[in-house]
């Protein structure tokens, strides 16, 4: 059994697609077709429905998708472990969300890099499907979530922690200060927000439903930092996550709101496919953020 039949099969079933396996691959759609064709010959058995120019895997091939990762991680171990330098290198892709890219980036990256020189990563910033559909499809290496708590069987959590959040302020506004503010008190305020339907503002428009509340912002933006700015500036109101708004907090800049009637349960979280080959780099990668970016 070829090892790179194999591999074409992976990219095959991750893809649900010859011809995007073929796109990622660099191959021919021929030539992952003759592959495919010649592990199931092999094999003796069916590995992919095909009907009316879609296919799906067979319960053999599904069953193949374990043994196929399996053997991959083995052998991507044992070539690595070959090598006789001993620092970790190679290139890692992580994804999170804006906020988290920023702090990681700021908080974290020069001291990672100063310690794995040689390991390369490539950040990319998306919204929690989007980040569990890369995953699903090896596009991404691990991935950061802000959101709901989440846990599904194809995925391993290497570390997570609840998330603080607050409603934020400039900290003189005329709402700093005031005890037990209620949501519908401040709910026609100009508001900046992070962008609809993604991570911890989903999270946070649910449970204004649950109070038959509706908050529409005046700004919606993705960039914390920004957002942060303009409260610093403005008299405006945002709801976001502690380790956000930390600094500007204790140097007396933005102050949070008492508000006691909305709690929402938000949790970071560090995520990595059940059949994803652990590398060094990448193994490094994550025990830095179990010690460091994880650690409160």
């Amino acid at each position: 059994m070829e090892l790179r039949n194999l591999i074409t099969f992976i990219h095959v079933a991750e893809q649900g697609s010859f011809t995007r396996a073929a796109e990622q691959l660099g191959y021919s759609q021929s030539t992952v077709s003759f592959q495919i064709k010649q592990l199931e010959d092999e094999l003796g058995c069916l590995l992919f429905e095909r009907i009316n120019h879609t296919i799906t895997l067979t319960e053999r091939g599904r069953e193949l998708v374990s043994y196929a990762h399996r053997i991959r991680a083995l052998t991507d171990d044992f070539k690595e472990n070959l090598t006789k330098e001993e620092a970790c290198n190679g290139h890692i892709h992580i994804v999170t969300p804006d906020s988290v890219c920023e702090e990681l980036i700021y908080a974290h990256y020069i001291a990672f890099h100063q310690k794995y020189p040689k390991i390369s990563i490539q950040f990319t910033t998306a919204d929690t499907s989007v980040m569990f559909d890369m995953l699903d499809h090896n596009e991404a290496d691990a991935i950061i979530t802000l959101d709901s708590h989440s846990y599904r069987k194809d995925y391993i959590i290497a570390k997570e922690d609840p998330l603080s959040m607050h409603f934020v302020t400039n900290a003189k506004s005329k709402w700093a200060g005031k005890r037990g503010i209620k949501v519908a008190d401040i709910a026609g305020e100009p508001f900046i927000l992070t962008e609809y339907g993604q991570g911890y503002r989903r999270v946070f428009d649910k449970e204004l439903a649950k109070k038959s509340l509706e908050i529409t912002p005046v700004l919606e933006i993705g960039r914390t930092d920004m957002i942060t700015h303009l409260l610093a500036e403005s008299d405006m109101i945002s709801f976001l996550p502690d380790f956000v708004t930390k600094r500007l907090i204790e140097e007396g800049v933005l102050c949070y709101l008492d508000v006691c009637d909305v709690k929402v349960d938000i949790w970071k979280q560090l995520i990595y496919h059940k059949n994803k080959w652990m590398s060094k780099s990448l193994r490094a990668f994550i025990d830095y953020l179990k010690q460091h970016e994880f650690s409160n």
